[in-house]
């Protein structure tokens, strides 16, 4: 089988037919030789400094400083000082680590007093709450346990890879991106059909950066008396009033039978967490493998605590970002370019020609900018595009040497499409 370079994706290799596991290894190794050649490999990249509005990177043993857009810290709070000082005290009271799963040893007081904190972030009771080591495995170890051959999870085809691991022993059907004519057709015929119906939708799409329509949603699927489940990892400390994220808008927030999130994007640290009814969380905690078999949150996670205070304690960090992201965005419609549907802190520039998307991810670093380059299958094929993250930490002259990097790239390859 012959794989072409110039138009390959990851996916490609995945499974190749007749190739056993070295074979594949072998020629993709060879396509990763063929992105670095051409300048195209922008991934892995090896950083020597913390997530900021600049990273010092070394590419080919060259130190540099860069202008960062691929950071998903949107508040900045892994660099806070209150914030690294709780995540240091923890360790200075238990050490680095637990050294055990939650159900035999490893189940701390800080990790009951992370739990009240998430839990009086949302309005909700402490035992309703659910701690994972990682958003991936809030949404993964979930929905493996409870979505069976028995039941359907209905997603909208832009949720994150997490959750169709997680349908892994179920039926699953997707419906269109925000289309509520097709996801009542899928509603209407599973009705009698499934034991359990669970649709499951983001509150912030990690790609497009576009919002769903919960509340039109939540209504629909109650109508079918299915379940709702909520991922708002991209919308916590960037959307609704108080930073509550996509679900304070539409006041969903107590009403969705599920709410997954993170703690690696807003709160600046690294875990998970899913929210339900106590009933349904305590099942969770004594029946998913990736909970009980996983060894618990370390004691740095007393950061998150602090991070989730600061959300209120500083609400200027949220004033500064929108600040950011309306000031950025504005310039890049200004070149003519399409940011699509975004209104949050995820701002795509659409290409859709990938050879020429890896032109322009390549030129972005050569003048000191670091993006990620996005391609099939996290998006369609002919819709690749240049992802960027905007965070409080942005400093207005950074976004404008981005916006004049962008302003000489589309002078030369004319990416304009307005």
């Amino acid at each position: 089988m012959s794989i072409d370079f110039t138009t390959a994706t990851f996916k490609d290799f995945e499974n190749i037919p007749d190739y056993d596991i070295a074979q594949r290894a072998d020629y993709f190794y060879e396509f990763l030789d063929h992105m670095t050649a051409r300048g195209h490999n922008n991934y892995r990249l090896k950083n020597t400094s913390g997530s900021n509005a600049t990273l010092n990177i070394d590419i080919a043993d060259h130190n540099k400083e860069y202008i960062s857009f691929v950071s998903s810290d949107y508040l900045g709070f892994s660099q806070h000082p209150k914030v690294k000082r709780a995540a240091i005290e923890g360790i200075e009271k238990y050490g680095t680590g637990t050294g055990a799963s939650p159900l035999i040893g490893g189940y701390f007081d800080y990790h009951n007093v992370l739990e009240k904190k998430i839990a009086q972030f949302f309005g909700r009771n402490e035992e309703e709450v659910v701690l994972f080591t990682t958003g991936y495995a809030a949404n993964s170890a979930t929905l493996q346990i409870l979505m069976q051959k028995e039941d359907i999870a209905i997603l909208d085809m832009g949720v994150h890879a997490s959750v169709h691991e997680g349908c892994a022993f179920t039926n699953k059907k997707t419906f269109p991106h925000n289309n509520l004519e097709a996801l009542e057709h899928i509603l209407k015929m599973s009705e009698s059909m499934y034991r359990t119906k669970l649709v499951i939708i983001d509150g912030v799409y990690s790609q497009e950066g576009d919002t769903s329509r919960a509340s039109e949603i939540y209504d629909l699927v109650k109508k079918y008396n299915a379940y709702l489940m909520v991922d708002d990892a991209h919308g916590v400390g960037v959307l609704g009033e108080t930073g509550r994220g996509a679900l304070e808008y539409d006041d969903l927030l107590q009403k969705v039978d599920f709410i997954a999130g993170t703690s690696s994007k807003t709160f600046g640290n690294l875990g998970g967490y899913m929210i339900t009814n106590k009933k349904i969380a305590s099942f969770l905690k004594f029946q998913s493998r990736q909970h009980i078999f996983s060894v618990t949150a370390p004691p740095s996670s007393a950061g998150i605590v602090k991070a989730i205070d600061l959300i209120d304690e500083e609400p200027f960090w949220k004033d500064k970002l929108w600040n950011n992201i309306n000031y950025f965005k504005k310039g890049l419609d200004d070149l003519g370019l399409d940011t699509g549907i975004t209104c949050s802190a995820i701002i795509p520039v659409k290409i859709g020609d990938q050879s020429k998307m890896w032109d322009i991810g390549r030129i972005l670093i050569e003048e000191g900018v670091y993006t990620n380059p996005i391609m099939y299958p996290a998006v369609p094929r002919k819709d690749a595009r240049i992802r960027m993250t905007v965070t409080a930490r942005h400093e207005k002259e950074h976004l404008d040497k981005t916006l004049n990097v962008f302003d000489d790239i589309n002078k030369k390859l004319h990416i304009a499409k307005k």
